[in-house]
């Protein structure tokens, strides 16, 4: 049978990686994907490096469109990151009746819909396991093994940098900025870090992660993305005497009571006996709650080279194994038929139910914790736990901190304001949520 023509649009990490792994397990993989998958050109500026990679037998160009119209290409591979450029490409390889694999969570987050609806109209399939958690393959396990499950709530750490970051201030108790240094230097973090560290990259993975799960737009504008430059040190340290240890986690969960899905992305206390709370380092995790299943983990490194190229590849083999399928049948790309996604509303953040980890700078004087538990009691907040620090001689200020159960958001706006307002709070409240995912 006639092999499956590849052409790689990007030939760094990721680009590369995958042309490694598609050499190197190329009987394997043929014997799965029942045909073979050949790359026949790659797409990168510095023409030499790629054929110093690539040798002789592939064809090496500059312009990304040269590989969307060659007529002998069945499959782009969009690994150039990034909206503009990568956008228009995609959109012209589905004109030219072209499947697509892509790494390109923001593409998809940001334009995801007209993506998909172009490509449903084409009748091309637009793969993309290694938008999100790299080689974790959570995509498929939503899409696919997930697809009998009334899906109630996903969480995960969906970026590697952050997860880093945090893991080495809990450890080493150091400052976000001196973790963030280390980060750049070991390569996990970016020269401008700013879409890992506020976020941004975490709510472009959960927004697909939750159209999938619940079939619904993409619709990242709706997010609630919050990120961990302002966490301090001490926080990470009296969580860990309070038995939780902080992640950035991003969350989506059927609401049904209020006919929406909550999507955020935010730090995050976790009990520390939970798996997800001792995910360390670079890695990420994704949890999952189902009717049937019930809860399930999927745990593995998020980015890297082979990793990343695993799942280019895993998507390569499906298109393959579905290219001469009914466009009609095929796994449809959120999971659910197009004529079946529904506009279910993302809830503001005000009717998100957390519990919630808070840090008071306080007076050391009488009366205090009485005025701060007054006011969390008259807007309906019960308290789970109360930790203060011991006082050293001379010292007029303390930390107070609390723990308290499960509330609307709304509601600790407004008692954290007039918390705020009293004399005896000396500094801006810290205010992280928990989650216990059990």
């Amino acid at each position: 049978m006639k092999p499956i023509h590849v052409g790689l649009l990007g030939f760094g990490t990721v680009g590369g990686g995958t042309f490694q792994v598609l050499a190197r397990n190329q009987e394997e993989i043929s014997r799965r994907a029942g045909r073979r998958i050949e790359v026949k050109a790659v797409c990168r500026r510095d023409l030499e490096a790629a054929r110093a990679l690539v040798g002789d037998s592939v064809n090496v160009v500059a312009d990304p469109m040269a590989i969307v119209n060659d007529p002998d290409i069945d499959i782009v591979v969009e690994l150039i990151g990034g909206e503009s450029v990568a956008k228009d490409v995609v959109m012209a390889a589905i004109a030219a009746g072209k499947h697509v694999v892509t790494a390109n969570k923001a593409l998809l987050a940001l334009h995801g819909n007209e993506v998909f609806a172009a490509a449903q109209a084409k009748g091309v399939m637009v793969a993309f396991e290694a938008a999100v958690a790299g080689g974790v393959p959570i995509i498929k396990t939503l899409r696919e093994s997930l697809a009998g499950n009334r899906i109630e709530w996903v969480a995960g750490i969906i970026n590697g940098t952050t997860n880093f970051i945090l893991s080495e201030m809990r450890s080493k108790g150091l400052s976000f900025e001196v973790v963030l240094k280390e980060a750049q230097r070991l390569g996990y973090a970016e020269a401008d870090p700013t879409f890992d560290v506020e976020g941004v990259d975490a709510a472009h993975k959960l927004t697909l992660l939750s159209s999938i799960a619940f079939g619904v737009p993409v619709q990242f504008d709706k997010a609630h993305v919050e990120g961990i430059s302002q966490l301090q040190a001490v926080d990470i340290k009296y969580a860990e005497q309070l038995g939780y240890r902080i992640k950035l986690l991003g969350i989506t969960r059927r609401r049904d009571e209020l006919g929406g899905i909550e999507l955020r992305v935010h730090p995050t206390l976790v009990p520390a006996n939970r798996l997800i709370a001792n995910v360390e380092g670079a890695m990420n995790a994704v949890m999952v709650q189902a009717d049937a299943a019930g809860t399930t983990l999927y745990y593995g490194k998020g980015a890297g080279a082979e990793p990343t190229a695993s799942s280019v590849v895993a998507d390569l083999v499906d298109v393959t194994r579905l290219a001469t399928a009914d466009p009609d049948h095929r796994v449809p790309h959120l999971a659910f038929q197009p004529d079946q996604v529904q506009r279910i509303p993302v809830l503001p953040m005000s009717g998100v139910r957390s519990s919630y980890y808070l840090r008071l700078r306080v007076a050391d004087e009488t009366g205090v914790l009485s005025r701060i538990t007054t006011i969390l009691a008259e807007n309906d907040i019960s308290i789970d736990a109360v930790l203060q620090r011991e006082s050293f001689e001379g010292e007029r200020q303390t930390d107070l901190i609390i723990l308290t159960h499960t509330t609307v958001e709304e509601r600790m706006d407004r008692a954290q304001e007039f918390m705020q307002s009293l004399p005896s709070v000396l500094a801006p409240i810290a205010r992280i949520r928990k989650e216990d995912l059990a």
